[in-house]
């Protein structure tokens, strides 16, 4: 079979090109934030059946969570693809985080000011989520709680191990959250996003330490494209 030839057939192959580039990017960008969808009228989520004791749990993962304020820690992301990248993750509650990764990663995370700004060097795109409407959005509520507008849908204890479910009441086919903490003392492991496709990442978080101030400019996200009064760029 001959290969179609001439600006036709090669403006065809630029945008075929394109097309794989952005189905890319937005898988990436799935990794940490839930798709956006309009509420369609879902019935109610099938929330867990929860005993007194896995209550008692999520009162006190609330509780640890809520006192949770500053974490840095190394992070180990995979995602459907099985594909792995690394980096440091900042946690500043409530509101800010930030998830810088290693090179040859093109890829930058930030959150502040109720919005995910996540950044692809290499195709040269930045995507603007509002907070509330990505997981992240959870972990960096002023008030975390795991009832009224989040509904548990799976509540797991393996040996040593705690593992919580959520999903927004609200649109529950958006996507779920799973947190997974260590049982005894609390402490943030990791989580778990899978999309309105089905599509799972797995974040775990390792060397982490709590505590401490950590540099605002750390939250802002620098348009690499912005430029200052004077013409010049960052």
């Amino acid at each position: 079979m001959k290969l179609a030839k001439g600006p036709a057939a090669a403006l065809s192959r630029q945008r075929a090109r394109c097309h794989i580039r952005d189905m890319k990017t937005l898988a990436l960008l799935a990794a940490l934030a839930l798709a956006t969808l309009p509420d369609r009228g879902f019935a109610d989520p099938h929330a867990a059946v929860l005993s007194d004791a896995d209550q008692a749990n999520l009162r006190g993962v609330e509780t640890y969570l809520n006192g949770l304020h500053t974490l840095k820690a190394k992070f180990l992301q995979i995602g459907p693809d099985g594909a792995t990248s690394t980096g440091t993750a900042w946690l500043d509650r409530p509101g800010r985080m930030r998830f810088e990764y290693d090179p040859p990663s093109p890829l930058l995370l930030v959150a502040g000011h109720g919005t995910v700004v996540f950044r692809d060097n290499k195709v040269d795109q930045t995507s603007n989520i509002p907070m509330e409407q990505t997981p992240l959005g959870l972990l960096l509520r002023d008030k975390i709680a795991l009832s009224g507008d989040v509904t548990v849908t799976d509540f797991q204890h393996p040996p040593g191990q705690l593992r919580i479910t959520a999903v927004k009441t609200a649109s529950p086919d958006d996507g779920s959250l799973t947190l997974e903490l260590n049982a005894n003392p609390l402490a943030l492991q990791g989580w778990s996003v899978v999309d309105a496709q089905g599509r799972e990442t797995r974040v775990r978080l390792s060397q982490a330490t709590l505590g401490g101030e950590f540099d605002p400019a750390l939250f802002v996200f620098v348009d690499p494209h912005a430029s200052d009064l004077n013409g010049n760029t960052p």
